[in-house]
């Protein structure tokens, strides 16, 4: 009996130690309890660099829907980066075509505290993008919800993000920053056709896992990955 409790309470230990170790909090700056797993390098990269070159305008497409619930699921950007901006002196600009999803980002902003940094809009991302006339500093692609399985889906998501990379590139200056979520997903995620398109035009990946990372290729890192 004494032998079976013994590996019964091993098998917990391992249990809850892999779980342990699986889990990526932004702690300090955020929460232990939330984890932002197969994005968090890259999240911390991208704040690194933010504050880096002082960043004050960042541009996300596709707002957190699920805000803080979901960090693990689907990064809850709008308040990681809205978070970063209200401590740093910079405004986040997060657009949707979805108004429920809006409404939902919305809700949490205000719990956050972060309604004076936070600008939500609910308009097509190439629309708005097409019609912003500031500098910016950090650009986050996620929009155009992506599928693990049908290709037309694929297709048009990705279609969708190189466009949207186009109707911003005139505000994109030699220090812009550009993340892309969902890219280690099948034929190449979210990020397949713009990634290909960047680095063809002066471009360069700092990080490369989930997400992709990447400046232009005279961005002088001042702590290289």
């Amino acid at each position: 009996m004494d032998i079976l409790l013994y590996v019964v309470a091993l098998g917990v230990v391992a249990f809850f130690t892999g779980k342990f170790i699986k889990h990526k909090s932004l702690y300090p700056f955020m929460p232990f309890k939330y984890d932002f797993r197969k994005r968090r390098d890259t999240f911390l990269k991208t704040m690194e660099l933010m504050e880096q070159i002082n960043a004050k305008v960042i541009i996300e497409t596709g707002t957190s829907r699920e805000g803080l619930k979901g960090a693990k699921s689907n990064g809850a950007a709008t308040i990681v980066f809205g978070k970063w901006a209200k401590e740093h002196g910079a405004v986040l600009h997060s657009v949707d075509i979805n108004s429920e999803s809006i409404a939902n980002s919305s809700a949490e902003v205000e719990r956050q505290g972060l309604q004076d940094t936070v600008t939500l809009h609910h308009s097509d991302s190439l629309d708005f993008l097409k019609d912003f006339a500031q500098p910016v500093d950090m650009l986050y692609l996620d929009s155009y919800d992506y599928s693990s399985h049908d290709v037309e889906i694929q297709r048009k998501s990705q279609e969708h993000h190189l466009e949207e990379f186009k109707r911003i590139a005139d505000q994109l200056h030699e220090n812009t920053i550009v993340l892309i979520d969902d890219c280690d997903l099948p034929n190449g995620g979210k990020g397949k056709l713009v990634i290909a398109y960047m680095l063809e035009h002066g471009w360069k990946i700092v990080m490369e896992s989930y997400q992709v990372l990447l400046v232009r290729n005279n961005f002088a890192l001042e702590k290289a990955v």
